[in-house]
């Protein structure tokens, strides 16, 4: 049913959450597992020391992030292919989907920025929304 599957890793529990789910989907239908972590840099950093420091802290994160994911998904008897890109995390994950073939997007139900989602609107909703595959989205 699923040949390429992406999972959206942001690094908080709900993302590892979906990560499981994932890893048994990739599992049962002998499909490929991918891991997108997207990092965005400030709008209006103050400084260039500042947007690097943002950058330093965010990859430091996301490394974190996918050594827990490998360390998953090989104890599941599964590879797992991580991606660190820059931009937008809707619009990001969204081109990766389209440009590489994903059939479904694995993203979890609330990540790091709750009240940014409250006041701007679900990254997880504008991914189901956007993506042109199907997303499982899990609580």
């Amino acid at each position: 049913m699923y040949e390429k599957i992406l999972h959206a890793q942001d690094g908080s529990e709900g993302a590892f959450k979906a990560l499981a789910e994932a890893i048994e989907l990739a599992k049962r239908y002998g499909a490929e597992l991918h891991t997108i972590s997207v990092e965005e840099i400030p709008h209006y950093g103050g400084s260039v020391g500042e947007v690097i420091e943002e950058q330093d802290w965010e990859e430091h994160r996301f490394r974190e992030a996918v050594t827990r994911s490998r360390e998953l998904a090989r104890a599941a008897g599964i590879e797992i292919r991580p991606h660190i890109l820059v931009g937008h995390e809707v619009k990001t994950i969204v081109e990766f989907v389209k440009e590489h073939g994903f059939d479904l997007l694995v993203v979890g139900f609330m990540g790091h920025s709750a009240l940014y989602d409250r006041v701007m609107g679900s990254t997880c909703q504008s991914l189901v929304r956007l993506a042109p595959c199907s997303v499982l989205v899990v609580k």
